[in-house]
Order: C-alpha cells, then sequence, then structure tokens
C-alpha cells in the first residue's frame, strides 16, 4: 500500500511539473516581411522549430517596400499601445526603439548561448542598447559585390575588373562591341549602394566610416569625396538610357541574359542566376567591387522583441532569440536566401563559391577592421540622415551636378537632418 501511494505521489508531482512547463509555452505574433519564396520557407523552418518546443507562431507577414510597409505597420501598432511580440528591425532603428524603453532584454539568451564569442563585435554592437542585448541577428549580406558575365567580356575582348581604371578600360570596350556596360537599376536605394562601395574602394575602411557611419561634415565634403564622386560619374557613363526606375532583378536579367557585362549588387542578386539555372564560373561570376576587396559592407536582418508581461509570451520570445542562433536555422535560412550565418564557426559545406567567398571575407574584415556597416542598407545611420545621403546621390546620378558641389550638398544636408 505505500509503495502504491508513492507512485500515486511521484505521478501527481509528474503532472503537476508538466503543468507548469506548459504554462510558460506561449505565443509570438511576428512581423517581418519575408514573403518571397525562398524567404517564405525559411521562416516557416523557424516556425516549425518554435512549435516543437510547444509555443505557438501568429504570422505577420507584410510584404512591399523592402520593409517599408512592414515598420509603418509596425510604428501604427506601438502607437496604439499594442505591438507584436516580435518585428523584424535593423540598424539605428534599433536604437530608436531602445530609446522608447520598450524592448525585452535578451542578455539572459544571449550569455547562454555566447553571443558574444559567436558575432564579430560591430555586429553584435548593433544588436545592443546601452550594452544589453535587445536584438537577435539573423543573417549577413555582403553588399559590395560585382556580377558578371564573362561570355559578354570575351566576345568584347575585355578582362573583368578589380580596380576602377579597368573597369573604364573593359567598360570602353563593351560598348564599342554593342553590349551595355553595366546593369543599371535607377532606384534611389540601388544608386546609393553602388556610391557606397565606390567610397568604400576610392577612400578606403577608415575614410567611409568617417563618411558614412560617423557621417563627418568634413569627410562628406573633402577632395577624396569628390573623387569618390567623380567615380561614380565615370560609371554613370556607361550606363543605358531605360535605366531609370528598373528594378534590381530586372538589371539581373540583363546581365543573365548578355545582354550587359555586369551588375553591382549585394550577394541576392545571386539568386536570381540559381533561378535561372545558370552555373558559377561558367554563366556569371561574382567579384568584389573594384578596389574594395579588403572591405565587408554588411546588411543584417535581425529581430527585436517587445517587453510583455504574460509568461508563456517571454518564454517563446526567448525560445524564438536562442533557435534564430542555433545552427540549424542558421544554416537553412541563409542557404535559401543567398546570405551567410551571422554565428562565426559555420560549416562551409552546405553553401556555394560565393557564399564561401563571403564567408572567409566576413571573418577577415572583422579582424582587420574592414567590416562596415551599410548606409544605403539601414545599418549605418538614422534614417534621417539615409534620407538627406539618398537624395544627394539620386539628384547626382540624375543630373549635371559638378562632383565638389555635390560635396558640399552632402555635408550640408546631412548637418540638417542630425
Amino acid at each position: 500500500m505505500r509503495l502504491k501511494w508513492s507512485k500515486l505521489v511521484l505521478v501527481g508531482m509528474l503532472m503537476v511539473i508538466a503543468g507548469v512547463c506548459n504554462s510558460f509555452a506561449g505565443e509570438v505574433e511576428v512581423l517581418h516581411w519575408w514573403t518571397s519564396g525562398g524567404e517564405a520557407k525559411s521562416v516557416a523552418v523557424l516556425k516549425e522549430l518554435l512549435e516543437k518546443e510547444g509555443h505557438t507562431w501568429q504570422d505577420m507577414a507584410v510584404a512591399g517596400g523592402a520593409g517599408g510597409n512592414a515598420m509603418t505597420v509596425l510604428k501604427s501598432r506601438a502607437v496604439a499601445g499594442n505591438p507584436p511580440t516580435a518585428a523584424q528591425v535593423k540598424g539605428p532603428q534599433i536604437q530608436q526603439w531602445g530609446d522608447e524603453g520598450v524592448l525585452a532584454n535578451l542578455d539572459e539568451v544571449a550569455q547562454a548561448g555566447n553571443w558574444d564569442q559567436l558575432l564579430p563585435k560591430v555586429v553584435a554592437d548593433v544588436m545592443k542598447y546601452e550594452g544589453n542585448y535587445v536584438a537577435v541577428p539573423v543573417n549577413v549580406h555582403k553588399i559590395n559585390w560585382m556580377w558578371a558575365n564573362p561570355e559578354v567580356f570575351r566576345k568584347a575582348g575585355a578582362k573583368v575588373p578589380t580596380t576602377w581604371a579597368e573597369f573604364e578600360e573593359a567598360a570602353k570596350k563593351i560598348k564599342a562591341a554593342g553590349f551595355i556596360p553595366v546593369a543599371w537599376g535607377g532606384q534611389n536605394w540601388q544608386e546609393a549602394t553602388v556610391f557606397e562601395s565606390i567610397v568604400l574602394g576610392v577612400g578606403g575602411a577608415e575614410f567611409y566610416k568617417k563618411a558614412l557611419v560617423d557621417a563627418d561634415p568634413a569627410a562628406l565634403d573633402s577632395a577624396t569625396m569628390v573623387k569618390c564622386l567623380d567615380t561614380l560619374r565615370m560609371v554613370l557613363q556607361y550606363i543605358d538610357k531605360d535605366a531609370p526606375g528598373r528594378d534590381w532583378n530586372l538589371a539581373t536579367s540583363m546581365v543573365i541574359q548578355g545582354k550587359a557585362a555586369m551588375q553591382f549588387m549585394g550577394d541576392w542578386a545571386k539568386g536570381e542566376f540559381v533561378a535561372a539555372g545558370k552555373t558559377y564560373g561558367a554563366d556569371y561570376v561574382a567579384l568584389p567591387v573594384p578596389e574594395t576587396s579588403e572591405g565587408y559592407l554588411f546588411n543584417v536582418d535581425s529581430f527585436i522583441m517587445f517587453q510583455v508581461k504574460d509568461k508563456g509570451a517571454q518564454e517563446a520570445q526567448k525560445a524564438m532569440a536562442r533557435l534564430i542562433m542555433e545552427p540549424t536555422f542558421q544554416e537553412v535560412f541563409n542557404v535559401n536566401k543567398g546570405s551567410i550565418p551571422c554565428r562565426l564557426g559555420m560549416s562551409h559545406k552546405p553553401f556555394d563559391f560565393p557564399a564561401i567567398c563571403s564567408f572567409d571575407s566576413f571573418v577577415a574584415t572583422a579582424q582587420t577592421g574592414g567590416l562596415l556597416p551599410s548606409m544605403a542598407h539601414e545599418m549605418a545611420v538614422f534614417p534621417a540622415v539615409r534620407g538627406a545621403i539618398f537624395d544627394v546621390v539620386t539628384n547626382f546620378c540624375n543630373s549635371n551636378l559638378a562632383s565638389d558641389k555635390a560635396a558640399k550638398r552632402l555635408a550640408s544636408e546631412v548637418q540638417s537632418a542630425m
């Protein structure tokens, strides 16, 4: 009888423990803008991993606007006092949400997962507010890639360039052979993407940091910046008349089809070549934008977590943050998206050649100081400053504005925006 009673007590205790554990299972409402095929597939993996741990995922996908539409929804929800549990936010916007005092502290998860050891400091710093983790990084995109069609270069008798002098020489031959040297997307963020890569190449890592991260007026209105703008003006001589308003993927298609020789675009462009059934090395190649081999402009997607009172929701947030940084999700998501894991020490095996090159460069530049946040892709400066730079660059690309005057305007507009 005593043994039977002991068994009953044990069963009862286990039921109580199970009940407590289940009571901590919660729901996360996740706002994001990953709605394309590969992205949606990757998000589904995270949802599945979270649900295996007993939590519930409420999807709040907002398509369009490169995240702009999602940010509009997020702000309206926050103003109404009803923010989602987690939201895709990146760069200095993390600091802005931190200023509002609404973000959950993720230090417990970060310490348990050794995030400080697994992330380069420059990436970890972006994820912190006043020294505390408030965001979890998902991936790393390299911005300063040049995608080229080797057959077009062969037909034109030109060499794929590694310097801007070589670029100009090759572009002249390509144009003379009847091809478009540069596939150009005439949208402000695309123009800014090329501009910032030129600033990195011509000015170097320290100048890039002063000009496009610190927004130093002396750097923005300098002889070096004038040289950067002169280089941009030279590149603009080799685009086609139909470039204004062109989407980035349509520009990539021009390279795929052999109409254009090259495109300056982040590593997401690789997905277009893969989708078209093209083979790396034979049908396309990828090199750093001329003169940027020592630097790496990065764009990191991340999630912030909002303060919630419900214990279950808090546990679900912690689980989500932990799972995002674990190898399973880091591998699946980044193989699908064309980016690389933000977590150091991951196996290269599942990734293709451009991604492996990106891996190596990511690690090397993290040690040398060449790993730098992208201004064009919302990692370096606050939105108002970024908007001011965009306005000047777009005006420069679509007018005859002199380089020295554009440099002065950059300094003036940025100062007004700060």
